[in-house]
């Protein structure tokens, strides 16, 4: 299982860091603007013995690259060869190429085995460094690595935080459609590292990972018996959140982690309740006669969007995390469902069907700026990144045999497929890692 604390130090090295401002001012991406244009950026291979330090600026440009707001400059194109990444850069080589930051880097064992991988990052145009770190782990964990300096290089770049060492729960599912298996997986944000979580015949339905912790919920039909389960990551141990009686929907964690909060079906209709986890003890947030489900915190707990059927169709409302000040915000044609908050507070993403096609969207947080991203054949469940600026769903096109997950960006420019071992379904984005 994953083991936390993998990294045990993150240091910047003494000497590496060499920052005027006058230098930011070039080499910056304004990601509010909307539209943004990739920043030519030029990753070189590390040097390192073998082909492992290519290997990991692969996944380093890769992952830039994903983002939208970078553009790998090829590799064919380079001038300059780097062998010694102490040194500074033939400057004059990389602007020609048009490549407006440059990253550099080494990676050599240690004595005791481990990896010693170090990256500077260059401003091309100013000729200067703007940062440089070094990092120690153990060899299985280069990808790894790899994704915590694509996660450096982009927050020095936009001043925000990166998302690329994260993990993607979702349902793998298999089988022909009729007999369809469906199981827990687990995967970095790329794809890749895939593992099964599960290995029963029994449905499972929305993982959902604790804020803080590296524990997911989600809901079992074992033994035709729906239940929401705690599952340890690192352990693999798991348990019964409770035993309610009637359906059990939508389970997800409180920001703090100390809650569950969830949709209970009972006489035909189906309510929203939490659940201390220290306590087992649950509270009734919503009393109608409809279906109130899919309940989602606000990132201060202060607030919670759910979807009702109170009105005749379904749309987004807001309450008050005890339950009051219930007021409805989605207006627009359709049906709404799926709603989640965004981490930045701002934004809430949902599943909007509306003339036979189903969207991905966001608006504001009192309805207000409703903005489609995608649409398709059924688009649906959208999951927030950690930094709020990226979201992933499932589709199930036309025709295809079973649903896949995709990426997007809130300029709805950026669509990406996610590759997964078969087909895959109710992706939830972990924290950043630690």
């Amino acid at each position: 299982m994953f083991k936390r604390n993998l990294f045990r130090f993150l240091v910047l090295l003494t000497g590496l860091v060499s920052f005027l401002p006058q230098a930011w001012a070039l080499v910056e991406i304004n990601i509010n603007k909307g539209n943004v244009e990739p920043l030519p950026i030029a990753v070189t291979d590390f040097v390192a013995s073998g082909d492992l330090g290519q290997r990991i600026t692969d996944v380093i440009a890769a992952d830039l690259k994903r983002s939208g707001l970078f553009a790998p400059v090829n590799k064919q194109a380079f001038i300059e060869k780097i062998s010694n990444p102490d040194q500074p850069p033939r400057f004059d080589d990389w602007k020609v190429i048009n490549a407006q930051a440059l990253v550099t880097g080494r990676v050599t064992q240690e004595g005791d085995g481990r990896l010693r991988a170090e990256f500077r990052l260059w401003d091309t145009f100013a000729g200067q460094q703007l940062t440089g770190q070094q990092f120690f782990t153990q060899p299985e964990n280069w990808r790894r690595v790899a994704h915590i300096i694509a996660d450096a290089i982009y927050e020095r770049l936009t001043g925000e935080k990166g998302y690329f060492d994260t993990r993607i729960v979702y349902v793998a599912e298999s089988g022909p459609k009729t007999a369809r298996k469906r199981q827990l997986a687990i995967m970095d944000q790329d794809g890749f590292n895939a593992r099964a979580l599960t290995n029963s015949n029994d449905i499972v339905l929305t993982p959902r990972f604790s804020p803080n912790r590296q524990e997911i919920t989600y809901m079992s039909f074992e033994g035709n018996q729906p239940r929401v389960y705690l599952l340890q990551l690192e352990t693999g141990q798991r348990e019964v959140v409770g035993n309610f009686p009637g359906m059990t929907f939508a389970p997800r964690f409180s920001p703090d982690g100390q809650r569950v909060i969830m949709s209970l079906q009972q006489e035909g209709n189906a309510n929203i309740y939490t659940m201390d986890l220290r306590s087992r003890t649950t509270t009734r947030l919503t009393s109608t006669a409809a279906i109130d489900t899919s309940p989602s915190y606000s990132p201060d707990g202060t607030q919670i969007v759910f979807e009702s059927d109170r009105g005749g169709k379904q749309q987004l409302y807001v309450m008050g995390a005890d339950g009051s000040n219930q007021r409805r915000i989605s207006f627009g044609d359709g049906s709404y469902s799926t709603p989640v908050w965004s981490p930045r507070g701002d934004l809430i993403a949902f599943t909007k069907q509306s003339g036979g096609k189903f969207s991905i969207g966001v608006m504001k947080t009192d309805g207000s700026g409703e903005r489609i991203l995608t649409t398709g054949f059924h688009n649906e469940g959208p999951t927030w990144a950690p930094n709020g600026r990226v979201l992933m769903f499932f589709r199930q096109n036309a025709g295809a045999g079973g649903p896949q997950l995709y990426s997007i960006d809130l300029t709805g420019y950026n669509e990406q497929l996610i590759k997964t071992n078969g087909f895959a379904s109710d992706p939830a984005w972990s924290p950043l890692l630690e």
